[in-house]
């Protein structure tokens, strides 16, 4: 019984880690705003300037759960965030800073759990960095304004880029065209 219990448990928290990041947070408040009406003086939509904010500070302007997400590299639980199965037609920004990210012309179903995108909105939306924690082989995908944590990049995704963007719902903000 015993080993059984443990097997369980090891599936389960593995089941959390492989496909995107570290460490999950609940979908509970996966509706909630950027800054759960806290003022962000960095967020512009038009503004494409690097950022250099300190963690400190996005600490006082960011939900919790979005500040573990962007700044701690976390991530959602698997189909719980509001745009892994959205369809709509506009274009997806960062929730933390306002970078415009992803067309949805650029959006596929995955059935990953997380929204998928196989090509940013402009080759600067995003910088890169290898993630080898949990003893996995990734690449890290972070705003390329904001510096936030957004999730990781595949190679399995669809033509024409082969790539997949395995992104978290909470970072992410849509705005119909």
């Amino acid at each position: 019984m015993h080993s059984i219990l443990s097997l369980l448990s090891y599936l389960l928290v593995l089941s959390n880690f492989s496909s995107c990041s570290p460490s999950a947070v609940s979908g509970n408040s996966k509706d909630a705003p950027a800054t759960e009406s806290k003022e962000n003086p960095y967020y512009s939509r038009t503004d494409t300037s690097v950022l250099h904010v300190p963690d400190a500070e996005w600490k006082k302007i960011l939900s919790d759960e979005m500040y573990h997400v962007a700044r701690e590299s976390g991530t959602e639980r698997a189909f719980t965030g509001k745009y892994w199965d959205y369809a709509g037609i506009g274009t997806y920004y960062c929730a933390v800073c306002g970078n415009a990210l992803f067309k949805s012309d650029g959006k596929f179903s995955s059935e990953c759990g997380w929204p998928s995108f196989f090509e940013t909105i402009r080759p600067n939306s995003a910088t890169y960095k290898e993630d080898k924690s949990y003893n996995m082989e990734r690449v890290e995908v972070n705003c390329g304004r904001c510096g936030s944590h957004l999730g990781h990049l595949f190679d399995d995704g669809p033509p024409p880029t082969y790539k997949r963007y395995c992104m978290n719902s909470i970072v992410l903000e849509f705005e119909p065209d």
